[in-house]
């Protein structure tokens, strides 16, 4: 199904195309239905990355909760972390969700997969019309404020004019800082947690450690889609001791044993969390979507420093840090509230790190649910 809005043409499937609306120079959204299946929008132009490659078309896959109210002043917007997908209600439970906080009955809620994943978006196991065949190494490089402009493509495509709430944790928080920046007069109130404005070079290091494992793989960039498999476990590992700690580590990984001399329990844990994802991610959407994670930065290209660009940012913001997060420290969002124009900080105490920001979700819902009323 093919509309216009303005000069944009969309393409979206049945799924996601609202159940009422009129065709004109701009889309009225009358009424969505619920869905809770992945829905797909095809953007018909070329879309010009930072880095200067253009993809000629580019396609966001999405999904939806409840329904937009007549107002338009429902819209939830949860923008995701590195190998989550835009199904929000799965990997967020008890935070958004039915008999959640951010539940489909009062809200419209909206999560998008990131281009350069691979879980529906354009990304480097997309086909490039090209060559024909997916683009696996040759997929040009992202960032975060890339991710944002196709955010705002759907947003467009979907008739939102008005962003209730934004929020995300890690680098869905980047992408929400990002977006802040860009539509500032869209966005109503915004969330983060367990994120930072700018990439470390604590982060860096981590990722770039984790590159190395999958670059090391034989089969890193044979052209294929299981390229770099074993390296993809090996990040996955390395990435698992800044996503918890040692305290919980300690605590739920200590062999009982004390006269076994292999095949220690942590050992098992991480090997699990490494075949996990590999089972359900991509080496190639991984490698490209960590260097997205480095180049974060909201001053660059905007003539101003790091404090300026955070001081513009005027939106009631509510910003958590946990305090053992070894990832994210409490430092940069003690940072941000420092300099963000209106925003409140909340630290709270979890066991697991920065895994704390989809774990937590209690506690979140204790100090979100007050700032959203």
């Amino acid at each position: 199904m093919l509309y216009s809005k303005g000069k944009v043409r969309c393409q979206a499937t049945t799924a996601s195309f609202p159940k009422y609306f009129m065709s004109s120079d701009q889309l009225v959204v009358i009424l969505y239905p619920m869905q809770s299946q992945t829905q797909y929008l095809t953007y018909k132009h070329p879309f010009v990355l930072e880095c200067g490659a253009v993809l000629p078309s580019l396609t966001i896959a999405y999904h939806t909760y409840g329904t937009l109210n007549e107002a338009g002043s429902n819209v939830v917007w949860v923008c995701h972390a590195l190998t989550a997908n835009a199904d929000v209600a799965d990997w967020w439970k008890g935070l958004v969700g039915n008999n959640a906080l951010i539940n489909e009955q009062e809200h419209f809620i909206v999560c998008a997969n990131i281009i350069g994943s691979c879980y529906g978006s354009t990304g480097p196991l997309s086909i490039d019309p090209q060559t024909g065949s997916p683009y696996y190494a040759t997929f040009p490089s992202v960032t975060i404020r890339d991710m944002v402009n196709a955010h705002v493509i759907l947003r467009e495509a979907l008739g939102i004019k008005s962003i209730a709430l934004l929020m995300g944790g890690s680098m869905g928080g980047y992408q929400a800082l990002e977006w802040a920046l860009l539509e500032p007069a869209t966005i109503k109130k915004l969330f983060l947690i367990a994120t930072s404005p700018s990439e470390s070079a604590w982060g860096v290091a981590v990722h770039t450690a984790q590159r190395l494992a999958i670059e090391a793989d034989p089969t890193w960039n044979t052209m294929d889609a299981g390229a770099g498999a074993a390296g993809l476990k090996a990040a996955r590992a390395i990435g698992m001791l800044t996503y918890r700690n040692y305290g919980i580590f300690q605590e739920a990984q200590t062999d009982p044993d004390p006269e076994k001399i292999d095949n220690f329990k942590a050992s098992s844990y991480i090997n699990y969390q490494g075949d996990k994802l590999v089972k359900r991610f991509n080496a190639y959407s991984y490698w490209l979507l960590t260097k997205s994670m480095d180049s974060h930065h909201l001053s660059r290209a905007r003539g101003i420093d790091l404090m300026q660009a955070l001081k513009t940012i005027t939106i009631p913001t509510l910003i958590i840090g946990i305090k053992s997060d070894i990832l994210c420290p409490l430092e940069e969002q003690r940072f941000m509230a420092a300099h963000l124009s209106n925003a409140q900080l909340v630290e709270i105490d979890s066991t697991y790190g920065h895994d704390g920001f989809i774990i937590e979700t209690k506690q979140i819902t204790t100090h979100l649910a007050p700032f959203i009323q």
